[in-house]
């Protein structure tokens, strides 16, 4: 037996990739693909649409194995709203970072709109009517991302990695980072011994912020602070966030989803607020001017750096209280109190909040919850989670702010699930 045939069966079965099937397109999956199958095998295909017929490329997967992904390397019979991919490096083999650029805007965000309801329908048990709004602020699905993380290869030479891969394809442009980014010279440089740098375009400073990475000793591996303005309405305001850390990438996307938090959440003089993952502040910041007189925003975070900023972002403001804490922690401390809330804004990494956290969200007993969520699977598991604890999903929003790609936003509203529970 040869060392590869004793290796094949080792991880399982020879390998498929390479091998090239024609296939007949399915449904949209979440991840970016679309799924097909050649002689009972599942394929998960990349750039291709549903109702199409392709020519799919194996990229990775065993014989044995329950599923293999694919590319789609030639069209035979295309779906209507297909387009050329505007950028050149949207393709087979190419750069990963975008999923949907041979699709109009409008069938991407009806694909996104099919993932959604498609988590909600197998993980939560439930039949939503969703549609994927734009968020305002890129160029037909461009220019919208202003931090961008590029790697450098071992020539120096900055790109962005292959789908599912370590190889970085060099590149002159990217077309989904905002122009701020492209200009700051971040492509036209060499990055001898250096393994990435990450470009943040933000309202301050004027200039790009380019940190490059491993941070040398003595260097700021936050990148230091930039600043953001957000409005809501008639009400705007600024706050400071560290360049490496979290905020939302969108230049639209913090405004929209802070006007529509807001108004989904119906806070009033004198609630009192639990700001759950508050970050640097986004939320924390308008509601504490929203509560008052007489109310309170408790603002609770893991990352002590985000915290220091949010601190620093709501020092003017009454009745606002941090905690540098993880949630679940923070909130078993506060059950274990007998504390209660008003209202609950969540808004957690893409893992979601998980069940302990939808447990303790609920012995608050909010008369309203906000989730904010960046992966519809997570969202649809803590939902389904909440029902379980008596709190209802009574409207569901979701909103485009990542064109190109995958990924969706949503905004869910939770309820108690009768009138009489909750505290009003």
């Amino acid at each position: 037996m040869s060392t590869r045939q004793i290796r094949e069966r080792a991880e399982g079965g020879e390998s498929l990739a390479g091998r090239e099937w024609t296939v007949d397109v399915g449904p949209v999956a979440h991840g970016g693909h679309c799924v097909a199958r050649h002689e009972g095998q599942v394929v998960f295909v990349r750039h291709t649409l549903p109702g199409e017929r392709v020519v799919a490329r194996v990229t990775e997967g065993r014989v044995g194995d329950s599923f293999v992904r694919a590319d789609a390397v030639t069209v035979l019979e295309r779906a209507p709203g297909r387009v050329e991919p505007p950028c050149r490096y949207a393709a087979s083999g190419l750069c990963g970072g975008c999923d949907f650029q041979h699709a109009s805007l409008g069938v991407q965000r009806q694909l996104k709109g099919d993932v959604v309801r498609e988590q909600f329908s197998r993980l939560a048990g439930l039949d939503v009517d969703v549609s994927v709004r734009p968020v305002p602020g890129d160029e037909d699905g461009l220019r919208w991302r202003t931090r961008v993380e590029f790697a450098v290869d071992d020539l120096g030479r900055p790109g962005l990695r292959a789908h599912r891969s370590r190889t970085i394809v060099p590149l002159d442009d990217c077309l989904i980072a905002t122009r701020g980014v492209i200009d700051s010279g971040v492509l036209d440089t060499d990055w001898p011994d250096i393994e990435s740098v990450d470009v943040i375009d933000a309202a301050h400073p004027d200039e790009p912020v380019l940190v490059p990475l491993p941070v040398a000793p003595g260097s700021d591996a936050s990148g230091g602070l930039v600043g953001e303005l957000v409005r809501d309405g008639d009400w705007e305001g600024e706050y400071v966030v560290s360049a490496r850390g979290f905020w939302q990438v969108h230049p639209g996307a913090a405004s929209t989803f802070l006007a529509r938090v807001v108004a989904l959440l119906g806070a009033g003089p004198g609630d009192l607020v639990a700001d759950l993952y508050a970050g640097s502040g986004l939320f924390t910041m308008r509601l504490a001017a929203l509560v008052a007189p007489g109310g309170s925003v408790l603002g609770v975070e893991g990352d002590a750096r985000a915290v220091e900023n949010g601190i620093r972002n709501t020092e003017h403001l009454e009745g606002v209280e941090w905690r540098a804490n993880r949630v679940d922690r923070e909130l078993r401390s506060l059950v274990s109190q007998g504390v209660s809330a008003d209202l609950v804004v969540l808004d957690p990494p893409r893992t979601g909040a998980g069940k302990d956290v939808m447990r303790l969200v609920a012995q608050l007993r909010p008369r309203r919850v906000i989730y904010v969520a960046c992966d519809p699977a997570a969202l649809a598991r803590d939902v389904r989670v909440a029902g379980e604890q008596g709190y209802a999903m009574s409207s569901l929003e979701a909103w485009d702010a990542f064109p190109m790609t995958h990924h969706v936003e949503c905004i869910a509203v939770l309820e108690p699930a009768s009138p009489d529970d909750g505290r009003r």
